[in-house]
C-alpha cells in the first residue's frame, strides 16, 4: 500500500511489517499453537497501535506548541516596539 494516499488516520494504524510477518507466521501455526500465542499478537499489535496514536498526539501537541510560541514572541516584539515608541514620545 502506498502511504501517500493513506488518509492520515489509516497511516496513524498502521502496524510495522515485523508485527505483520509475525501474525502471518502466526496463522500458518498448527491450531493449538496459534490459539495459544494469537491473543499475545493482538495484544502487542493493540499496545503498537496506542504508542503509535500517542506519539501523534504528542507531535501534534508540540508543532502547537511551536507555533504558539511564535506567535507570542511576535506579540513580545511588538509590544516591546510599542512601549519604546510611547517613551520615545514621552521625553520628546
Amino acid at each position: 500500500m502506498n502511504h501517500s494516499t493513506q488518509s492520515p488516520a489509516a497511516a496513524r494504524e498502521q502496524v510495522p511489517t515485523d508485527l505483520v510477518q509475525l501474525a502471518e507466521a502466526l496463522a500458518a501455526l498448527p491450531e493449538p499453537y496459534a490459539a495459544q500465542l494469537s491473543p499475545l499478537v493482538d495484544a502487542v499489535v493493540e499496545s503498537t497501535k496506542r504508542r503509535r496514536r500517542i506519539l501523534t498526539l504528542v507531535q501534534d501537541a508540540l508543532s502547537q506548541l511551536r507555533l504558539d510560541m511564535k506567535y507570542l514572541m511576535f506579540d513580545l516584539e511588538a509590544t516591546r516596539r510599542e512601549r519604546d515608541e510611547y517613551r520615545a514620545q514621552l521625553e520628546e
